[in-house]
């Protein structure tokens, strides 16, 4: 999976040139001596989901029940520049579940403030949209924001920038805010990249910065989009390069000084913390930014359970049970009022009997919905989150020039079979609503 079978892979047993060996041991001590003094970190959705931060098919979330009783043609047009001008309120219904606020930072959040706490971090680039970086401490200007996020809004129009409060409340009432310019009256989105929108211009000026990195950390990305995933090819061949993710990605292994950890991202930060010596800062700085607020909750649960009968607790867990039962079947009977109302308009649309009529383009449509939660050709493709943000790439085989000045043949992800990441919307390789690149 991934990307790592397309990039030749160094001999295991020749030593690194840079690094005294080639392993998290190997990287603290090239930091530990002080030859790491800029280090860019480049990170996705991995790192973020520890935090909770749900995706769009489990139904336990319940945003997909959400989605699934608003009237979108297909669920990924909640994202769409295009359908976002003809209807906002889908989308406000998201960002209502998604808002800034919710969700506390991560361990490996945390670690990204703790590099800027000890003047370590050159920059961030990230593509996520979750704005956790931010609460973990994080400055904004050592933070890219390759696809945007819910830190600012403006005005799709006139691109005026729009109050935070009172975007927080037209989002927490569900009511599309629009331009406070007078005679404008442009709808007003958070700063998300959506389909057919350019990346922000400060990805753009700040595409050099790796080539300044004496370390580069990667986190939590399948590397599978473009040009972000080009990011790493920038970084120095004198600088060592530390991978923390579920597989090898993009060309690292091809390095004298790569260094993968596989595993889910907090558990090889810590790791690295331990062998800095940082752990006990770590942790201490993961708490106070309410990292532990899950655990915490868990355990006065777990407390107050202790004091409860036998007949309460079991009333509490009748209770949990038809809560994940309801969020369950919100899903299915948003599809089955659909497809009924569908049936009835079908039904009365039907000719006179001897005639022959084939089922109509919107029931058969409808009722695949109601099965598969999305049109064929796009099942798998809401894995999460971060399945949204591929609107920069084109939709079947494109010419991609990478950051670098490169040029190569690009399929979708899914048509390649690479991984793609797990909470933020940015991996969507869906052929239907990119008719073009808008980033090439």
């Amino acid at each position: 999976m991934g990307q790592e079978a397309s990039h030749e892979q160094i001999d295991p047993n020749e030593p690194p040139r840079v690094l005294s060996s080639r392993s998290i041991d190997g990287i603290a001590k090239f930091i530990k001596d002080g030859k790491a003094k800029k280090i860019v970190v480049m990170t996705g959705a991995g790192i973020s989901t520890s935090a909770g931060i749900p995706d769009f098919r489990s139904p336990d979330t319940g945003i997909y029940a959400n989605l699934a009783e608003l009237d979108l043609p297909y669920p990924e047009a909640v994202f769409d520049i295009g359908f976002f001008r003809e209807n906002p309120g889908p989308f406000y219904v998201l960002a209502r579940e998604l808002y800034p606020g919710k969700f506390y930072p991560t361990v490996s959040h945390a670690f990204l403030a703790l590099l800027q706490r000890k003047h370590l971090l050159l920059k961030l680039f990230t593509q996520n949209i979750d704005c956790l970086e931010r609460r973990a401490g994080v400055k904004s200007e050592n933070i890219i924001e390759a696809h945007g996020s819910f830190a600012t809004q403006r005005c799709i129009e006139c691109k005026t920038e729009y109050p935070g409060d009172l975007m927080k409340k037209a989002v927490d009432d569900g009511d599309p805010a629009t331009c406070l310019v007078p005679q404008c009256g442009g709808l007003v989105k958070p700063d998300i990249v959506f389909f057919g929108e350019q990346l922000p211009e400060e990805f753009h000026k700040n595409t050099h910065v790796p080539r300044e990195a004496d370390l580069a950390i990667v986190m939590g990305t399948s590397l599978s989009v473009q040009p972000f995933a080009s990011l790493p090819t920038l970084i120095s061949e004198s600088a060592p390069r530390l991978l923390f993710n579920m597989e090898t990605v993009g060309d690292f292994g091809s390095r004298l000084d790569d260094v993968i950890v596989k595993g889910d991202c907090g558990s090889g930060v810590r790791k690295l913390a331990d062998a800095l010596g940082w752990r006990d800062e770590l942790e201490k700085l993961w708490r106070s930014v309410g990292g532990d607020t899950k655990e915490r909750e868990a355990a006065a649960m777990q407390e107050a359970r202790r004091d409860m009968s036998p007949d309460e607790g079991l009333e509490a867990d009748i209770e949990s049970l038809t809560n994940q039962i309801d969020d369950t079947l919100k899903l299915s009977d948003a599809h089955t009022k659909k497809v009924n109302a569908v049936l009835e308009k079908d039904e009365n649309a039907k000719p006179a009997s001897g005639t022959s009529s084939s089922q109509s383009p919107e029931l058969e449509a409808s009722s695949k919905s109601a099965t598969s939660e999305v049109p064929p050709d796009r099942s798998g493709l809401f894995k999460d989150l971060e399945n949204f943000n591929k609107g920069q790439l084109s939709s079947t085989t494109t010419r991609v020039t990478t950051l670098d000045g490169q040029e190569f043949i690009e399929k979708p992800a899914a048509q390649q079979g690479e991984a793609t990441d797990t909470t933020i919307p940015q991996n969507m390789p869906n052929e239907s609503i990119r008719s073009s690149p808008t980033e090439n």
